[in-house]
């Protein structure tokens, strides 16, 4: 539990209304589930995101940087430690002189506002990541990708603030890419991403994007709450093929179902717990560890008390 001299300092550090309590985190979630985290911090500048963490790590309070909760399960019991959004300074694009087609982007902007900057100034290359519910930072942290390409093969270099409130620029070189997913150590928090583009007529550019979230619409579900795909492809197959051919398309536990137009995507249908989810992910798991001896691993996070 955090004392009124943690809550006082924390608000003397963040200012005023960018820090709250006992907030419902399924206000913070694509799936609008969750149970209260301890404190949300919404972050506007390095300055004071550097000074909170410091402070946070000094008092043992454990911190999260949520993005747009686009690929986060957060349990019911809820979540101790402090939430942590990226908003204002860290939502922005800069150092574009457009002399050549390479941009920085900060990790608090969402994904879409990055695809349309891309359409208005002519750069080619991110096309993939429209209809991506996340922020550049998530995107980052996910290695997201779509269409046979991932952000990792248009990242120059990413700039991350240390545990210790260092920041520190990495180049392509010093990234440990995975297949959904960035190793980073405890703590660290990904501030920005320098994309390597490429010029291209606007109208080109969003003929791409618009067809490629045609292509989103027509395959995955978006008018359930949901947190995108719950498990990661297995080598040379498809988890929703899996799924689908265990049978458990359109299966329903409590309030979550596993969607009948793509079988890796659990939605909220009527008012799920974070229990319902889990309950169909073990569902859904087992089934297809039992038929094929396959092991599926989550794509989204799962953080929280039961």
């Amino acid at each position: 539990m955090m004392d009124a001299h943690i809550k006082k300092r924390m608000k003397e550090i963040g200012g005023g209304k960018a820090v709250l309590f006992d907030v419902p985190m399924s206000q913070y979630t694509t799936l609008r589930i969750g149970g209260n985290v301890e404190a949300l911090y919404k972050a506007r500048d390095l300055n004071a995101l550097s000074e909170m963490t410091t402070f946070l790590r000094d008092e043992g309070i454990p911190y999260l940087v949520t993005g747009r909760g686009s690929n986060l399960l957060v349990r019911d019991g809820g979540l101790k430690g402090v939430a942590i959004i990226l908003e204002g300074s860290f939502a922005v694009v800069n150092n574009t002189s457009m002399a050549e087609p390479c941009i920085v982007a900060w990790a608090g902007m969402p994904l879409y506002k990055l695809v349309d900057f891309c359409i208005e100034n002519g750069l080619s290359g991110a096309e993939f990541l429209a209809g991506i519910p996340g922020t550049v930072g998530g995107g980052v942290a996910m290695n997201a990708g779509s269409w046979g390409k991932e952000i990792k093969g248009v990242i120059n270099e990413v700039t991350i603030l240390t545990g210790r409130g260092i920041v520190e620029k990495r180049d392509s070189s010093m990234l440990k890419f995975t297949y959904r997913g960035l190793e980073l150590n405890t703590g660290e928090i990904i501030l920005n991403a320098v994309l390597n583009l490429k010029f291209d007529r606007p109208a080109l550019i969003r003929t791409k994007v618009v067809a490629n979230i045609k292509r989103r619409k027509e395959r995955f579900p978006f008018d359930m709450p949901s947190a995108g795909s719950i498990f990661k492809n297995p080598r040379g197959d498809y988890a929703g093929r899996l799924i689908e051919a265990v049978g458990l398309k359109g299966k329903t536990i409590g309030g979550a179902m596993i969607s009948a137009k793509h079988a890796n995507v659990i939605v909220n249908k009527d008012k799920a717990s974070s229990s319902d989810i889990l309950a169909l992910m073990d569902l859904a798991a087992g089934k297809v560890r039992e038929m094929f001896n396959i092991q599926l691993s989550p794509e989204i996070k799962v953080v929280g008390e039961m």
